[in-house]
């Protein structure tokens, strides 16, 4: 395969959003079919169990980061283009959804590219089959009143991250080097996403912290933080860490989509139908088809949901094709931190490939 073509209970995902605390790079599992393309009745179930059948867990599937992959079966593409996916999310305290593929548990996750970097420097062959942002869309917010605008104040404070070793730890990590400081002179605090990053901007158990929508617009209204550092915008990402960074993307084991490449191209052709869907629609749209409990709960409104992705929404990436300098934009952040053991044999060209979303360029345009 040409890789660089030009990343247990179970419940109802709607419920799980009610938490809105799962961590992007770490936490047990929660099954979702929420919004599965609308079919019900004996027909359809058993046309459906004719599909090939792909799991899929993301990491922190109620963040707007990672909206693709529940849209996209709200809209019903995962079917329309021949693959049950069956969408599960993580759970703060257990295992991350890129642990959770590359150790065989699921077939797919939905996670930052960054971590085929980390699993290639590990030994081990995971790879970006389809990118569907191209900013880490997380912003830094700093409580209220602290003053703090740059990474150069955490000095001798507590900044909070998802997870330690997370993606916004090694973001996290990577700004704070940037201001000549190691992890030896902050403190960095595991405080997942939503309600529990909230309260821990609330009760000052840390000063800053890095998170995404929507629980920056929830922060926001409530006047306990405001957005210091801008990671969530292109024109962010490249002002931060010196290029595009492409974040969110679909991860599989190699040897796994070398023997399942119909099926890959049918979950591809999907997600990049729905990021032609996210570039031509509006916020609103787009709310219309994400379950009611990811839109509207404990932490934020309909409203509010809706003004946040307006805001965001250009993070992702309207055709699925990874950006061109990305890659070399993640690698040099892991670099700077100094996170990888072996890094100048780094391939970047293992880490990911074109080749599906092309693919899947041409048919969705054609559909």
């Amino acid at each position: 395969m040409s890789r660089n073509v030009p990343r247990k209970a179970v419940v109802a995902a709607g419920v799980a959003a009610l938490a809105m605390g799962v961590a992007a790079c770490g936490g047990s599992s929660t099954s979702s079919n929420a919004g599965s393309s609308g079919t019900s009745g004996g027909t359809n179930a058993a046309a459906s169990t004719k599909l090939p059948t792909v799991t899929l867990m993301v990491g922190g599937i109620d963040k707007q980061i990672y909206l693709p992959y529940q849209l996209a079966q709200g809209l019903g593409y995962y079917k329309k283009y021949g693959v049950n996916v069956k969408l599960s999310t993580e759970q703060n305290g257990g295992v991350g959804a890129e642990d959770a593929v590359a150790s065989g548990q699921v077939n797919m996750a939905g996670a930052w590219y960054v971590h085929t970097i980390e699993f290639q420097d590990a030994g081990k062959d995971v790879i970006d089959v389809v990118q569907l942002s191209g900013a880490p869309g997380e912003r830094e917010m700093c409580a209220t009143g602290s003053s703090v605008t740059s990474a150069a104040q955490w000095k001798g404070k507590s900044v909070g991250v998802t997870d330690l070793g997370s993606g916004t730890d090694d973001l996290t990590r990577y700004l704070a080097a940037q201001a000549h400081m190691t992890t030896k002179d902050f403190n960095r605090v595991g405080v997942g996403a939503g309600s529990t990053f909230v309260a821990a901007i609330q009760h000052h158990k840390i000063v800053c912290g890095m998170t995404s929508q929507p629980t920056v617009i929830a922060l926001e209204k409530q006047h306990a933080a405001y957005s210091a550092i801008d990671l969530a915008s292109t024109t962010g990402a490249e002002k931060a860490l010196g290029g595009t960074y492409p974040a969110a993307g679909v991860l599989a084991n190699a040897d796994w989509v070398a023997s399942h490449k119909d099926t890959v191209q049918k979950v591809v052709d999907a997600l990049v139908a729905t990021m032609h869907y996210i570039a031509t629609h509006s916020a609103t749209d787009i709310a219309d088809h994400m379950p009611p409990a990811f839109v509207s709960n404990g932490v934020v409104t309909r409203a509010d949901y809706i003004t946040a992705l307006t805001q965001d929404k250009g993070q992702f990436l309207p055709d699925g094709l990874m950006p061109a300098n990305g890659p070399q934009t993640v690698l040099g952040t892991l670099k700077f931190v100094g996170k990888l053991k072996h890094p100048d044999t780094i391939d970047l060209s293992k880490t990911y490939t074109n080749e599906f979303a092309t693919q899947a360029n041409s048919v969705v345009g054609s559909s």
